[in-house]
């Protein structure tokens, strides 16, 4: 491992820390350096993402301090919570390239910095009697904290290698994911200690923290060369028909964990009578757990293929939504929130399996090209690497639109039927579609004689 002379204390704190030579694949050089380099990087892209994705859920908290003093009603919060959320997916696109442009230690901590706007505006208005545009303005200023996690992502995508993909992705999204439940759980303690008139303490909490990620990034992380100025690989993954399917797979994974996380507080207070402390009090396990096993779903990944994980994964999820509607039918509240906290469960494993499947298939795809004499190894893997880091980013935004969609159809759901269930069935029809996508383009056999890309995804 070399680093350039921009390391140099004259130059810049945004232009040092450059790594030339980056072969994670080489075993000898994994062993020696890179390792332990890589291993680096990620615990301090999982703490910046992490507080990414609790200011990207802020709104998820601060409406359960919104009482009717503010004047806003059932379905104008559903809203407000959508709102970050289709800001965060759409920054998620130029997100995945500014690694590549800036570097993804560079990016890192402007990314970090960048979550003291949302935060600090939030401070500002959060009181009775503030206009609900306002609100809707400064929570879509909260979309910020969404584009971290595509960022982290793609960089992180990069400092490892094929074998160890599975588990690194799935540790630093599951670590970002727990920025969700983490934040919920703070929003829980200051209401149950200083009640639902005390949101200003939230944000005091994490305005030194952001502070906090944003200098260990300047000081504990690296830039890869080899990324730099390799935003030409968007345009290769939009020309990619894999790239749309699997942001297709990913709206039903992730999508579902961050459309849940933001609504169960919301569906709580709403379907069952729950006052503030009371759905605090359950919002955060859903997910709590959904990020804790996230981790689960890419080793699952590694061991016995993402399709195979992601495909019965979908039935799971599947099955947990028929739980929540029969829980509803007879009012259980118990068999509801045993149901919900399922969904994120088995959404978190999809996250885990469904990111693995795509450096997996990218490689497959340079794996036939070699064995066909049709490319070198080394470019093709190189390519490979650089593609699968764009898809990553391409799927976690469109995935994320997964979260809009929910919280919309739960607006509507209340809007016209003063329940949750209308949205659950179109939640079900639409994992009944993933299941058919990821068995027939992933699993079905396929004659040997025939030609068909699913020949390039062995150990998908």
């Amino acid at each position: 491992m070399t680093t350039t002379a921009d390391a140099s204390p004259a130059r810049s704190l945004l232009r040092g820390r450059w790594i030339d030579h980056w072969d994670p694949e080489d075993g000898g050089f994994w062993e020696r350096t890179g390792a332990k380099v890589a291993n680096r990087n990620l615990w301090f892209s999982i703490l910046s993402e992490h507080i990414g994705f609790s200011i990207w859920t802020l709104w998820s908290v601060l409406v359960l301090f919104m009482g009717p003093e503010y004047g806003i009603d059932a379905a104008g919060k559903f809203f407000l919570v959508a709102v970050p959320t289709l800001v965060g997916s759409i920054l998620r696109l130029p997100y995945t390239m500014a690694p590549a442009r800036f570097g993804g230690r560079n990016w890192t901590i402007v990314s970090a910095t960048l979550l003291l706007v949302p935060t600090i505006l939030a401070a500002i208005v959060m009181q009775p009697g503030t206009p609900y545009w306002v609100f809707v303005l400064v929570a879509a200023v909260g979309g910020l904290g969404g584009g971290n996690f595509a960022s982290s992502m793609a960089n992180i995508n990069a400092f490892y290698p094929e074998a160890k993909k599975g588990w690194a992705l799935g540790l630093n999204a599951g670590g970002g994911n727990i920025g969700v439940p983490v934040i919920q759980l703070v929003g829980l303690l200051i209401i149950a200690t200083a009640g639902a008139g005390a949101p200003r303490i939230l944000l005091g909490v994490y305005i030194p923290l952001i502070v906090v990620a944003a200098a260990c990034a300047a000081l504990r992380m690296d830039n890869l060369t080899s990324m730099r100025g390799d935003t030409g690989a968007f345009k290769e993954a939009y020309r990619e028909s894999q790239t749309w399917v699997m942001s297709f797979l990913y709206i039903g994974t992730f999508g579902s964990f961050i459309g849940y996380s933001f609504a169960f507080g919301l569906v709580l207070q709403n379907q069952f009578g729950r006052t503030p402390l009371q759905a605090a009090a359950v919002t955060f396990i859903g997910p709590l757990l959904g990020s804790l096993v996230r981790p689960v779903g890419g080793w699952l990944a590694d061991r016995y293929g993402g399709a195979k994980v992601t495909f019965y994964n979908f039935i799971a999820m599947g099955v947990s939504t028929l739980v929540v509607l029969a829980a509803s039918a007879i009012d259980s509240l118990a068999l509801f929130t045993a149901g919900f906290v399922l969904l994120f469960v088995f959404s978190g494993v999809g996250n885990g399996s469904t990111y693995k499947m795509i450096p997996a298939i990218f490689r497959g795809h340079a794996r036939v090209a070699v064995e066909a004499g049709a490319a070198e190894p080394d470019a093709a893997y190189l390519r490979a690497r650089r593609v699968s880091g764009a898809v990553i980013g391409i799927a976690g935004a469109i995935g994320a639109l997964g979260g809009l969609f929910i919280n919309l159809a739960f607006r509507q759901s209340f809007l016209t039927a003063q329940s949750g269930n209308p949205a659950f069935w179109s939640f079900l029809a639409f994992y009944l579609v993933c299941i058919v996508v990821t068995y027939v383009v992933y699993l079905r056999p396929v004659p040997a004689e025939v030609t068909h890309p699913r020949v390039a995804h062995a150990g998908v």
